[in-house]
């Protein structure tokens, strides 16, 4: 008995693979499912036929559709709170090297600290 062996060329007559495209609706929906409390990312996607890790890089941010908006810095006032329930004073510790510098700014002048550190930070 003689076998014959065929050699199958497997990409030959296969369709190109392509990436699935999903809605900015299906994606909100699936983000908001996740944010319940309790809501478990890989149980949320398997019922939605999506991979784990999809799900993870979209509540990350990876997908940057119109629909989410950009970050943005929110300046909230500070309340000037006196006497024994009053914050500590505001202590900034900068490092370079071996070199470090601490600075205790007192806490009801903390918007003139915000003022100082942004202009140090530019």
């Amino acid at each position: 008995m003689v076998s014959t062996t065929t050699k199958v060329d497997t990409l030959a007559g296969t369709k190109p693979s392509s990436r699935r495209r999903h809605d900015a609706d299906l994606k909100a929906r699936v983000v908001a499912a996740c944010a319940e409390p309790g809501a478990s990312v890989a149980q949320v996607a398997m019922a939605n036929g999506l991979n784990a890790n999809l799900v993870h890089k979209w509540r990350r941010g990876g997908d940057r559709s119109p629909t989410r908006p950009a970050a943005a810095f929110i300046e909230l006032p500070m309340p000037h709170v006196t006497g024994p329930a009053a914050p500590p004073d505001i202590r900034i510790e900068l490092r370079r090297g071996p070199t470090t510098v601490s600075i205790n700014w007192p806490s009801e002048c903390a918007a003139e600290c915000a003022v100082w550190l942004r202009e140090l930070l530019k």
